[in-house]
């Protein structure tokens, strides 16, 4: 592009391209509907896996209109920092290694053991 074109014009705040001939993707409007009775209608491409619930805005969750809640399979249990210290370590050997650290930190503050 020379400057001539440039003049007056902001950079990178106008697009010098126009939209004719552009065509946006295929789009389906889905609806959702809460156990309250509140409607969401959320927009997805037409190639998209349509989820069966979906959250809305407000927090609740809504179900296909034209489907049924999925069953809930139970999730696995949150393995906290502990569980997976357990599936390395012994009792017997962390209690060796809290003993073993705290004599080092006293040593270090000048405490008598």
């Amino acid at each position: 592009m020379s400057d001539r074109s440039l003049r007056g014009m902001r950079l990178g705040a106008q697009s010098m391209e126009t939209e004719q001939g552009v065509e946006p993707a295929p789009r389906q409007d889905v609806e959702y509907v809460c156990e309250d009775g509140e409607k969401i209608t959320v927009t997805f491409s037409a190639e998209a896996e349509i989820p069966s619930t979906w959250t809305s805005p407000t927090g609740k969750e809504g179900v296909l209109v034209d489907g049924s809640k999925p069953d809930e399979t139970p999730d696995k249990p949150v393995r906290t920092h502990w569980d997976m210290l357990l599936e390395r370590r012994s009792e017997q050997e962390l209690e060796e290694i809290l003993t073993e650290r705290l004599k080092k930190l006293r040593e270090r503050r000048g405490e008598t053991v």
